[in-house]
């Protein structure tokens, strides 16, 4: 991450809306995230605001946010985080941000999905999704596409958990992720994908899904890369409840996709995590748990 030399305060996001949003100036502000891209500061207690902080793509990204979202929303079961305004960069804050509507929830790392039909609800979700994108859809930051173009990457995630003695069975693990990159390639038409539903992007409530955010990935595709979720997000045993659910209904080949996507999830969470627990920087021991869980799952389901 490469975070900007602006300490973004409480502060600098009231001037910034006395700036553009003035309307908006009076309402309090505080914070409610720090992400990848960008931090989260919740207005009121409706809306939210995004600011580019950590990474050179993030202003590309809250634009896109911004020009697709307002469209997809209304179809969606979930509700997700709708750009208001978009600001522009100025003298003050040199990026780019948008004011957002506040999807209320607990992160789903910090509060697992615990209830059976959260694999129906992640199914409405994705399957009111992946529809075929429109002419000028975006595409992914090499997500979506084929396995194959993450061979590399999987192998060194894969050598590195091993090194740490975080994976029991490394074999089976690589095992799932050859038998996915040998399965037939997506042929149907760019899907619209999430393309980042990783624990901390999902909300719970009550032991379920209620809500979906950062859509900063929205990119079209393959749906096996978001149907890898189903191995990350839900409770044990529901799996297959969300494979019946969602329509229409994966053919073998792209299950077999999903799981190798999967399994490439899981061992990130699962170094994310043990970075966390080591405390370095960028680690989130709350990420572990999810990927080992996961990866187990996984590897169990393999041995039928």
């Amino acid at each position: 991450m490469t975070h900007t030399s602006i300490e973004i305060t409480a502060e600098l996001v009231q001037e910034l809306l006395h700036e553009q949003h003035p309307d908006l100036a009076d309402r309090p502000v505080r914070l409610g995230a720090r992400g990848w891209d960008n931090q989260l500061w919740r207005l009121g207690d409706d809306l939210a605001v995004r600011l580019p902080w950590a990474t050179d793509s993030a202003d590309a990204l809250l634009r896109k946010e911004h020009a697709w979202l307002p469209a997809l929303a209304p179809r969606l079961p979930l509700p997700i985080p709708v750009p208001q305004r978009l600001s522009e960069p100025s003298e003050r804050f040199p990026h780019p941000w948008i004011v957002t509507t506040w999807v209320p929830g607990s992160p789903a790392d910090r509060a697992p999905a615990t209830a059976a039909e959260s694999a129906d609800i992640l199914a409405a979700f994705l399957t009111a999704l992946h529809q075929p994108a429109p002419e000028g859809a975006p595409t992914g930051r090499n997500r979506g596409g084929p396995l194959a173009e993450h061979a590399e990457g999987f192998a060194q995630q894969l050598s590195e958990a091993t090194e740490h003695g975080l994976i029991p069975d490394p074999d089976a693990v690589r095992a799932i992720w050859e038998d996915a990159a040998g399965a037939p390639e997506w042929s149907g038409p760019p899907l619209w994908l999430h393309a980042d539903l990783h624990p901390a992007n999902l909300l719970t409530a009550d032991g379920t899904f209620c809500g979906v955010i950062d859509f900063g990935d929205l990119c079209v595709g393959d749906p096996a890369w978001d149907l890898a979720a189903a191995w990350l997000l839900l409770p044990d045993g529901a799996t297959e409840r969300f494979h019946i659910a969602y329509r229409p209904a994966p053919d073998a080949a792209t299950l077999r996709r999903a799981r190798g996507w999967a399994v490439m999830k899981a061992l990130v969470c699962i170094l994310i995590g043990h970075a966390g627990d080591q405390g370095r920087p960028g680690g989130k021991p709350s990420w572990g748990p999810p990927g080992h869980a996961s990866l187990r799952r996984l590897v169990a389901s393999a041995a039928h």
